[in-house]
Order: structure tokens, then C-alpha cells, then sequence
């Protein structure tokens, strides 16, 4: 069983500037039409002060940690039973080629169903740019399998 000790457990902030390249290669792997997500005269014209960032791209920055599963290790956590559980994003000011983006991150709840079958560890982010502005956050559940 996973020790409950570990809600509340912050991970070290996370600091990643956003470049142009990884956006675009980000949206032509989600499958992006929107031409703002792919050409900066059409970001611009849109109100954005370069390319924006497409929906769900804060999940890539937060990969960006040397050892995104580091966490995981240290709760006794076998990889190989860890399954996607569910992704929740909330939006704020967008995020655009340029940022500086600090992500914080948070376990903020484990608990088990199916009668300890399984554990859930539900983490939380929130992400601010270089001016402090709320960008948005994501909440996320890992399912593992006991």
C-alpha cells in the first residue's frame, strides 16, 4: 500500500522556456489545423504575441524533469504497474514561444478501490509565465496496479 505520508508532498518547482521548434512539433503531433498553431503571421493577426501554445501542451513541459518518475521510485512505486488514469487541464493566459514557464507540482491525494486492487495518486499542477501570470494548471491521476 502506498504511505498516505506522501500527500501533500511538493515536487521541486520546474522552470522550462518554451521554444518556437517544440511548439510546432507539438501541434503537427497532436494533429493542430488551426494555423495559429503553425504560422506566426497567423498568431499574431489572432491577438498572440507569437505561436501559442496548443491544448494539452503543459503536460509536455512538465516531462521536462530530469527524472519525471523520480517521485514514483521513492514511494515503492514498480513502473510497471502505473497505468494513465484521467487528465484534467485548466487554462489561464496563453502560454507562447518565449515563456519561461515554472511548474509546480503536488500529490494531493492516494486512496485505493476494488478493496486495495488499486491506488490512485492524483497530482496536481499549477503553472505561472515570467511575469507571474497564472497559465493554467493540470490535475492528473496515476492508477496503479497492486
Amino acid at each position: 500500500m502506498i504511505d498516505r505520508k506522501y500527500i501533500g508532498r511538493e515536487m521541486a518547482p520546474l522552470t522550462v522556456d518554451v521554444e518556437r521548434g517544440q511548439l510546432l512539433f507539438f501541434a503537427k503531433a497532436t494533429g493542430q489545423t488551426d494555423p495559429i498553431y503553425i504560422d506566426e503571421a497567423a498568431a499574431r493577426a489572432a491577438g498572440y504575441r507569437a505561436l501559442p501554445a496548443p491544448p494539452t501542451f503543459l503536460f509536455s513541459l512538465d516531462l521536462k524533469r530530469p527524472d519525471p518518475f523520480a517521485l514514483y521510485d521513492e514511494m515503492g512505486v514498480d513502473l510497471n504497474r502505473v497505468l494513465h488514469g484521467e487528465q484534467a487541464f485548466r487554462y489561464g493566459a496563453p502560454i507562447c514561444a518565449g515563456d519561461v514557464i515554472t511548474l509546480r507540482s503536488k500529490i494531493v491525494d492516494i486512496y485505493d478501490k476494488k478493496g486495495g486492487a488499486l491506488e490512485f495518486i492524483v497530482t496536481d499542477c499549477s503553472a505561472t509565465n515570467q511575469n507571474g501570470e497564472d497559465v493554467g494548471g493540470m490535475t492528473r491521476s496515476a492508477v496503479v496496479r497492486t
